[in-house]
């Protein structure tokens, strides 16, 4: 008998989420069929990683380790369909956990969004905002590797020097200039070719004002509004778009995960962090029991990197 702990929402969220909206609940798994195995969790985020204890499905060997989208739950049967392999060539020196980090979605959607949309060139110039979050990160040292300039925003001093320390050539913190519109200048008089969103909202509106012409917009995130109650607006960009001739394209990993470029991407992320050319960071916090309170911090941007909850 094994008895599994799953986190639950018991009311849609008002505004940000609190802790009272979560509830932890303990179900007792029933015993495995043919096909079938039992996973326990290590690591969890909105992917959790899991090893497998039992398992009566031949092509499953115990003791393997897998991402798979189960929920924040300690132990999990599955028939196999939905869990993903870490890469074969995963090497022992690395953590396992940046399976759910800069190997794992949020890098893949790194690579995949620039490659794809912003498809940067050398001598470019790159914007990325929430530039110390889990994506951001990554985004700015493969541009980087690409032979562009680039510039990230942060909403800490602390993460302004972090973001300096991995190569980003430009970082400010956008909760303490007087001007936002004035701090992009300054980072890029120029202007940009190329823009990452993770944020919307404000920035968004005033960042499209100062990309170049033919610029290329990679929209993967929108977390200024994620809480709000009320949908934002904002000033009428559409012109801009136009007369500046961009290339604006909204993208969700999702749609790429069964596509060759998913293992292609992170091939290369484990070859460029064993080279030490992208370097990552992960804030962990301890203890399934205080997965919400993790989850409502990483909202509240206290994390540099990718926001982990270890067992």
């Amino acid at each position: 008998m094994v008895l599994s702990k799953s986190w639950t929402m018991v009311r849609h969220f008002e505004g940000a989420p609190k802790l009272a909206d979560f509830k932890l609940i303990e179900n007792e798994l029933p015993p495995l069929k043919d096909g079938e195995l039992l996973l326990e969790s290590e690591f969890w985020s909105v992917d959790p990683y899991m090893r497998v204890m039992e398992s009566k499905n031949p092509a499953f060997s115990v003791g393997d380790y897998y991402v798979a989208r189960a929920g924040w739950t300690t132990h999990f049967i599955s028939d196999g369909k939905e869990l993903r392999a870490l890469p074969s060539n995963w090497p022992e020196s690395l953590p396992r956990s940046l399976a759910l980090g800069a190997v794992g979605m949020p890098g893949v959607t790194a690579y995949i969004g620039l490659k794809q949309i912003c498809d940067p060139k050398p001598g470019e110039v790159l914007l990325v905002n929430s530039a110390a979050g889990a994506v951001g990160t990554i985004v700015g040292q493969i541009a980087k590797i690409k032979g562009c300039k680039v510039v990230g925003s942060a909403g800490s001093d602390e993460k302004v020097a972090y973001l300096k320390e991995i190569g980003f050539d430009e970082a400010f913190n956008y909760k303490t200039v007087s001007s936002l519109e004035e701090a992009l200048k300054k980072a890029s008089p120029e202007g940009y070719d190329c823009y990452f969103e993770n944020v919307g909202g404000k920035f968004a509106d005033v960042a499209l004002q100062q990309m170049r012409n033919f610029g290329r917009i990679t929209v993967c995130g929108a977390i200024s509004m994620y809480n709000d109650s009320v949908p934002q607006t904002g000033p009428y960009v559409q012109s801009v778009i136009i007369f500046k001739q961009l290339r604006m394209e909204g993208f969700l990993i999702f749609s790429w995960e069964d596509k060759p470029i998913y293992e292609e991407a992170q091939r290369q992320l484990l070859e460029w962090i064993l080279e030490g050319k992208v370097k990552y960071n992960e804030h962990i916090t301890n203890g399934f029991e205080n997965m919400p309170a993790g989850f409502i911090g990483m909202l509240n941007g206290e994390n540099t990197g990718k926001a982990i909850i270890k067992a």
